[in-house]
């Protein structure tokens, strides 16, 4: 099993800090097994679809859970939210936007696109490592997923 097959966590933020701070956030609660951390939008659809550098990636092997930012250089957020959602085999798999945008415009589109849960991205650290982890430990250990 190749790396990219074990996915558990798909982190799609182009803010290196931010990507981090999440990841400082799985690592601290022990909830970092397996993160893959995508700076695109591009980059989010090929792995999840198995195309270009992550082609070879079993396309059966899900992420649990996907943190989505909005603003995404080549393919914004809501675009691939959208692709996501709109495909039987990845429409199951939980969406978490976790972006900077609290404008109602992009928190009603995304919920009609399908997204499982939108959260304003806190500035204070301590308050971003508590959603992430709160996420995490509710998106990873107490949701129950079909297999």
């Amino acid at each position: 099993m190749k790396i990219a097959d074990d996915v558990e966590i798909l982190i799609v933020e182009d803010n290196p800090n931010d990507a981090e701070m999440a990841l400082r956030a799985f690592k601290k609660n022990n909830l970092a097994n397996s993160v893959l951390v995508v700076n695109d939008g591009e980059m989010a659809l090929d792995f999840i679809f198995a195309k270009g550098k992550f082609a070879d990636r079993d396309k059966a092997s899900r992420p649990k859970i996907i943190l989505l930012d909005l603003k995404l250089p080549k393919i914004d957020g809501l675009e691939v939210l959208k692709e996501i959602k709109s495909h039987a085999e990845t429409k199951i798999i939980p969406v978490v936007v976790l972006t900077s945008s609290n404008e109602e415009s992009d928190l009603l589109k995304s919920y009609q696109l399908g997204v499982n849960s939108y959260i304003v991205k806190p500035v204070d650290f301590d308050k971003f490592v508590d959603a992430v982890r709160d996420l995490g430990f509710y998106w990873l250990l107490l949701n129950q997923q079909p297999k």
